[in-house]
């Protein structure tokens, strides 16, 4: 990095905020899951947009290119450089205010480097709800949940991330800022510019920030573990709770028995939530307007009901907030439990689940016998996490050398149901070859032609999408 360039963006954002040491930028340049790993210029930390928009700038008459961060909470190596060119890492970690919070408009206005709980509780302060819910609340941010289109556990009732965005606030390829802060809920004046940026994981321009809906506060929730037989049975059981239930039912989680054992090794704090095993469970969780024990009494009924008809074999509905907390934080660590192995974030329509996964373990045990999946997810959505590994490390090692291979096998079946090779995570580094087979020329040509009109010299996340 040359001096003059360094000096410009020490004045910009101030010294101390541009690392160029190993060991300090060190972390920004590694994925989650540590497959991704590349030398940056420097890392740049900006304190507002007006920051983020000088060292956009600075890059663009310097034809740096940059990669924005946010948590670097993501699994497709897309917040990470790729080591091919001159990359600077924009860290967005210290725009982190809440600027403002409409309780009757139900909207608040979050800054992109604004931890995920901190909107929540943000939200929770004037008694109002933000529904996006991810395992890495705790650490992911704003930004990067807008920039992948995030999903979370709540898909179901409350829509992906871009359906709580009002507004943005975005820094363009050539430093500009457009400021899109809007609140209407109906504007239909052209282009919404605003679904440009959401899932475009920072290809087109920085988000810096976003107006986001609240919704009302629940007044109660009710939570229930549900043992199985297999994803059919998982299927029809949502549509008898959405029968019976309504748009109550906010989380409706598919989680095998092999996930549920890699939690219990994992960690010995955990217990099985059912006295005896069973292959197949369903986690769901209720949210109404009224107390708890009518809705506890509500859930109980009807899977009660279930139960005499065959279409559940065993459920526990948690008694208290406390029970509730213990069987999400099993849901939550599944990630964690089984760290290494061949990921996959695919969807299909909600019925054609249970042909997802016959098709999938059908072809894993004709190209990779051995092969065990670990499956979990949305299945209120269509959306399951479809990890695969062997029965020890050292073969799971083995078999990650052959992931492309092992990609090769779920996305045929995917693409055979017309599903999609990513549901939420995005596409990064780690799906980019993927996207040319799974996408129509004409689709390719589209998005090029995006990528080519808003950032014509390819500076924005290079590497990245297309």
């Amino acid at each position: 990095m040359h001096r003059e360039f360094a000096d410009a963006l020490a004045a910009a954002v101030g010294a101390p905020n541009v690392l160029t040491a190993a060991d300090d930028t060190a972390p920004y340049c590694i994925d989650w899951r540590r497959q991704y790993r590349a030398a940056a210029e420097c890392v740049v930390r900006p304190a507002n947009a007006e920051q983020v928009a000088e060292v956009v700038r600075l890059c663009a008459r310097s034809g740096v290119a940059i990669v924005p961060q946010g948590g670097n909470t993501g699994l497709c190596g897309g917040s990470v450089p790729t080591g091919r060119g001159n990359e600077l890492v924009l860290s967005l970690a210290r725009l982190n205010r809440i600027r403002g919070i409409d309780p009757l408009d139900d909207t608040l206005t979050a800054e992109a480097g604004c931890v995920l709980a901190q909107v929540q509780q943000a939200a929770l302060d004037v008694d109002r709800y933000f529904p996006v819910s991810l395992a890495a609340e705790g650490s992911c941010q704003i930004g990067g949940i807008l920039s992948t289109n995030a999903g979370g556990v709540n898909v179901l009732r409350y829509g992906n991330a871009r359906d709580q965005v009002l507004g943005l606030e975005v820094v363009l390829p050539d430093g500009r800022i457009w400021n899109g802060l809007r609140s209407l809920r109906k504007d239909n004046t052209g282009y919404d510019l605003k679904q440009l940026f959401l899932g475009s994981e920072g290809t087109f321009g920085v988000i810096t920030a976003a107006v986001l809906r609240l919704r009302p506060r629940p007044g109660a929730s009710a939570t229930a573990w549900i043992a199985i037989d297999g994803p059919e049975s998982a299927v029809r059981l949502l549509a008898r709770l959405r029968e019976r239930l309504g748009e109550t039912v906010s989380a409706f989680e598919l989680i095998s028995r092999r996930c549920l054992e890699a939690v219990l090794a994992h960690a010995t704090a955990f217990r099985d939530p059912l006295p005896a095993s069973h292959p197949w469970y369903v986690l769901t969780e209720l949210e109404d307007s009224g107390g708890f024990e009518s809705l506890y009494a509500r859930l109980e009924a009807t899977l009660a009901d279930c139960a005499e008809r065959g279409e559940l074999r065993n459920a526990a509905v948690a008694a208290s907030q406390a029970q509730s907390e213990a069987l999400w934080r099993i849901r939550e660590t599944i990630p964690e439990a089984q760290f290494a192995n061949v990921k996959h974030d695919i969807s299909v329509a909600v019925s054609r689940i249970p042909a997802l996964v016959e098709g999938v373990e059908s072809a894993l045990a004709a190209h990779f016998p051995g092969a065990q999946s670990y499956i979990f997810g949305h299945v209120g959505d269509g959306n399951l996490h479809y990890n695969i590994g062997m029965a020890d490390a050292g073969a799971t090692a083995t078999l990650m050398k052959r992931s492309e291979e092992v990609n090769r096998v779920v996305y045929d079946v995917v693409s055979a149901l017309g599903g999609s090779i990513s549901a939420e995570h995005g596409i990064g580094q780690l799906k980019r070859s993927e996207l040319v087979r799974c996408k129509s020329p004409v689709e390719m040509e589209l998005m090029r032609t995006l990528k080519s009109a808003l950032d014509p010299r390819g500076l924005m996340n290079p590497g990245k999408v297309v």
